[in-house]
């Protein structure tokens, strides 16, 4: 590009810096910047082998070493990620979310390949299953963390987990809500600022999960199951007399817990609208209720066999779609939440998908062709990485138009009579528009 104006080519070199300190080897530090550009720049396909014939057909054995086989600890970099997502959307107002991303996969030979449900596909498919971490700030996801969840095809065969180079730390069986609070307390470690965990049913249907986040003393919305149970919230626990043998030991509660429908059966439901989307008001019917939730110690109760004693103070929030479809949420937000707000961070969660859609669509996160943890976690945080920088280039050009707007809506009033001006907030909130949804191929032409 002719005169001064730089790249962003450039622009990324000037960006990854810090990245590039924590790398420190003279042959990472410049093959680092090449990967990246490889997945922001065009082409159909964003695997090692096409990205280096376009970038550097000289260098392709040192791109494979970087990202498959090279000696060196990602921990630095995915570090450095948190520090720069923080710094582009972290505050009170972000929200962390969790969900899972499927990579569709043939043969049986890549790390963590099985048949299993992925949900971006409706069906079981085989497939890599992502644990997936995003840090978001109105409409502005970052993604933080992507890592590979194992079955239990893979746990059980030590060969195999061998073969495909899976640290020890990573062998034994984990669930993905474990994996995601290990990921949340390296999060909270590194001082990375939000104010709500959310996450879909397949974790907010784990009572051990929700517990976690509430034991850190986090706040969360989580989608759960129709059938999960709660008690009304002014349950009670009582000392029931014994008909024959020794007293009872343990207190019961007076009622018994119902599933989530049913205890929203008789709420009184109400249209809410949230956001704007791009045929308009996004909006569904929404109903929200106080209850104590079914996740404490399981004890016997008469006849009725065992149930879970009464947990927590939650809302029990339920949604009826203008398609029909219902679903339930809980959350820990505090109990004078009105429900519109309610509504508005449970489903700030869509941000998640975006950000899996544009991390294969845009950058090739699905792209990789090599088959160890290590190869695939290094794609994984390029990608991440790639992805970080655009939305730095996203929020800087928003910044400069509303620099520019009200640098001219000033301009404008000191034009006007006096009795014209209008209110510095309605200046303020001409200046406001929604972030457009990110276009790596526009942003980086």
């Amino acid at each position: 590009m002719a005169g001064t104006t730089s790249t962003w080519e450039d622009e990324l070199r000037g960006w990854l810096t810090p990245f590039l300190d924590r790398l420190g080897h003279k042959a990472r530090r410049r093959m680092c910047p090449l990967y990246v550009m490889g997945l922001i720049g065009p082409g159909d396909r964003k695997s090692v082998q096409p990205m280096a014939e376009r970038l550097a057909p000289g260098d392709y054995d040192q791109l494979h070493h970087f990202v498959a086989a090279g000696v060196w600890d990602v921990a630095p970099l995915e570090t450095e990620l948190l520090v720069q997502a923080d710094r582009l959307v972290g505050g009170d107002d972000a929200v962390l979310v969790i969900d899972d991303t499927a990579v569709p996969k043939k043969g049986t030979h890549s790390v963590g390949v099985a048949a299993q449900y992925a949900s971006a596909l409706g069906k079981t498919a085989n497939c890599q299953t992502l644990v997936s971490l995003t840090l978001a700030r109105g409409e502005v996801p970052v993604m933080v963390a992507l890592r590979l969840f194992l079955p239990e095809s893979w746990t059980s065969d030590r060969v195999r987990l061998k073969r495909a180079g899976v640290p020890a730390e990573y062998q034994t069986a984990r669930t993905k809500p474990e994996m995601a609070l290990a990921e949340v307390d390296r999060i909270l470690a590194a001082g990375v600022r939000f104010g709500c965990v959310l996450a879909d049913a397949g974790y907010g249907m784990s009572a051990p999960f929700r517990q976690a986040l509430t034991a850190r003393k986090l706040a969360w919305a989580v989608g759960i199951p129709r059938h999960l149970k709660v008690y009304p919230v002014d349950v009670k626990l009582i000392w029931p007399k014994a008909r024959r043998g020794r007293p009872r030991k343990r207190s019961i509660p007076d009622v018994l817990s119902i599933a989530a429908e049913d205890m929203l059966a008789d709420a009184k439901w109400k249209t809410v609208s949230w956001r704007n989307g791009t045929k308009g008001r996004l909006k569904a019917r929404f109903a929200a209720v106080r209850v104590r939730t079914a996740d404490g110690p399981p004890q016997r109760i008469w006849d009725k066999g065992q149930q879970h004693l009464p947990g927590d103070e939650a809302w029990l929030i339920g949604e009826h779609r203008a398609s029909g479809e219902k679903k339930y949420y809980l959350a820990n937000l505090p109990a004078g939440m009105d429900l519109r707000s309610l509504a508005a961070t449970i489903k700030a969660r869509w941000v998640c998908e975006q950000a899996h859609q544009q991390l294969k669509e845009e950058l090739g996160l699905d792209h990789f062709e090599g088959r160890s943890w290590q190869g695939l976690h290094r794609h994984a945080l390029m990608t991440m990485i790639a992805y970080a920088f655009l939305q730095h280039r996203r929020l800087t050009k928003v910044r400069r138009e509303k620099k520019n707007q009200r640098s001219a809506a000033a301009t404008d009033l000191a034009r006007r009579p006096t009795r014209h001006r209008r209110s510095h907030r309605a200046n303020a909130a001409s200046a406001m528009s929604a972030l457009p949804k990110v276009d790596q191929r526009r942003i980086a032409a």
